[in-house]
C-alpha cells in the first residue's frame, strides 16, 4: 500500500464527501479509491469513515486522524517546495528590521549587492534601534549586534564581529585632562546610548561607571556631537571607524580590554524556514566573510609598506 497516496485520498474524500467526486477529480475508479481507504483503515486498525450510498461521514477517530494527516501532508508539501525554491532564483518579499547606524553603514552596501545578485527579491527594510518583537511586527528577518547571548525565542546566525572603541575629537582631548586609564573616564563627559544593555556602565576592563550630559537613542546623532568636541563615546567600529581613519575623532584606551560585538541574523524559531530566507542568510554570511578577508589582506599589506 502507498500510504501517502492513501492519506491524500482520505483527505480529499473528507473534503468532498463523496467517492464519486473524488473519482472524477483523480481519474480513478470508485472501487479503487474504496480499496485504498479500506487498506488504510486495515493498516491503522480503526474505521475512519461511515459509508452510505450518498455520502461519507468521518468517525470520531477519522476526525482526529484527518487533522493530523493535514499537518503531515502540509509539511511534506513545504519540504518539496523548499527544495524546488533552492533550485531557482530567489524571489518574493522579505521584511527586514535592522539597527539604524548599521543599516546606513555596512548593511546598506551589503543589501545593494544582494539586490543586484537577486533582482526578483523585494526588500521591505525598517531601520530603528528599539528592540521589537519580530514575530508580532511581521518581520522575516532581524539584525541584532550584541555582546551577550541573544533571545532564545529566535534562531540566531552569527554573521561577523565588531570591536568597541572609546572615542573623542582632537579638540576635546586638547581642552580636557588626559585619559590614560579607564578610571580616568569618571571625570569626563561621556555620552550614553539609551539602548545600551550596560546602561551607564561601560564594559572596559572591570567596568567603569560614567556620566554625561547627553543620552540619545541613535549613535549617528551621538557621532555628530562627538565630532563637535562635546564629549566621549563608547561605540562599535562600524559607527566610528571611518571618522577615526579620517582623523575627525581619535580612539583612546586602545589597549584596554573591551567585549566583542557579534552581529546576528535573527528569525523566528520554526521547523520549516522559507527557502528565500535560508538563501538570504547564506548570502549574508558569505558577503561578510569576503569583506573580512579583504580587510585582513589590506591591513597586512599596509603593515608591509615601508615608512
Amino acid at each position: 500500500m502507498d500510504k501517502l497516496r492513501a492519506m491524500r485520498l482520505f483527505v480529499r474524500l473528507a473534503d468532498l464527501g463523496s467517492f464519486t467526486r473524488v473519482a472524477e477529480q483523480t481519474n480513478a475508479s470508485k472501487s479503487l479509491i474504496s480499496k485504498e481507504i479500506g487498506r488504510l483503515e486495515a493498516d491503522l486498525g480503526a474505521r475512519l469513515l461511515h459509508r452510505s450510498t450518498r455520502n461519507v461521514q468521518l468517525t470520531h477517530v477519522g476526525e482526529g486522524y484527518l487533522q493530523r494527516t493535514r499537518e503531515i501532508l502540509a509539511k511534506l508539501d513545504d519540504a518539496d517546495g523548499f527544495v524546488q525554491d533552492l533550485q531557482q532564483n530567489l524571489r518574493g518579499k522579505l521584511k527586514i528590521n535592522a539597527p539604524m547606524s548599521l543599516g546606513v553603514t555596512d548593511l546598506s552596501g551589503m543589501f545593494a549587492d544582494f539586490m543586484q545578485a537577486n533582482p526578483d527579491i523585494e526588500l521591505d527594510i525598517h531601520l530603528g534601534d528599539e528592540n521589537i518583537d519580530l514575530v508580532e511586527q511581521g518581520f522575516d528577518l532581524g539584525f541584532r549586534a550584541s555582546s551577550r547571548p541573544i533571545d532564545s525565542n529566535y534562531v540566531g546566525k552569527p554573521l561577523t564581529k565588531f570591536s568597541y572603541k572609546v572615542c573623542a575629537s582632537p579638540s576635546y582631548l586638547e581642552q580636557h585632562s588626559a585619559i590614560t586609564l579607564p578610571k580616568d573616564l569618571i571625570d569626563h563627559n561621556c555620552f550614553i546610548y539609551s539602548y545600551f544593555q550596560g546602561k551607564n556602565i561601560w564594559p572596559i576592563e572591570d567596568g567603569v561607571e560614567v556620566k554625561g550630559n547627553l543620552r540619545v537613542n541613535n549613535t549617528l546623532f551621538m557621532m555628530a556631537a562627538l565630532k563637535q568636541g562635546l564629549g566621549l563615546a563608547f561605540l562599535p567600529d562600524f559607527v566610528c571607524q571611518q571618522a577615526i581613519d579620517n582623523g575627525e575623532i581619535i580612539e583612546i584606551l586602545p589597549q584596554s580590554k573591551k567585549p566583542m560585538l557579534t552581529l546576528y541574523a535573527l528569525y523566528p524559531a520554526r521547523h520549516f524556514v522559507p527557502a528565500k530566507l535560508v538563501q538570504c542568510i547564506d548570502y549574508l554570511q558569505q558577503w561578510f566573510a569576503e569583506k573580512n578577508q579583504a580587510q585582513s589582506t589590506f591591513n597586512l599589506n599596509k603593515q608591509k609598506v615601508p615608512r
